[in-house]
């Protein structure tokens, strides 16, 4: 069975790419306020990169296909 899905929520990119950012920078033993900006500047810098999968930032169409278990990310 195919199942053509699509996600919206304007926050779901941001919030996943800033935990990965925070999980990098909370790494490193900086003090808390150069955290802070570094992660900020860090989040912006990925989230540019990923525009060119998020046109509009916050619409995601997967079509996960049962039988052979695998998912196709499709342009909005």
């Amino acid at each position: 069975m195919k199942i053509k899905v699509t996600m919206k929520d304007p926050d779901t990119m941001h919030d996943a790419v800033r935990e990965s950012v925070e999980r990098d920078v909370k790494a490193m033993d900086l003090p808390e306020d150069e955290k802070e900006m570094l992660i900020e500047a860090r989040t912006e810098k990925e989230q540019a990169k990923m525009a060119k999968w998020f046109e509009y930032g916050e619409y995601l169409s997967v079509e996960f296909d049962t039988e052979t278990m695998t998912a196709t990310v499709f342009d909005a």
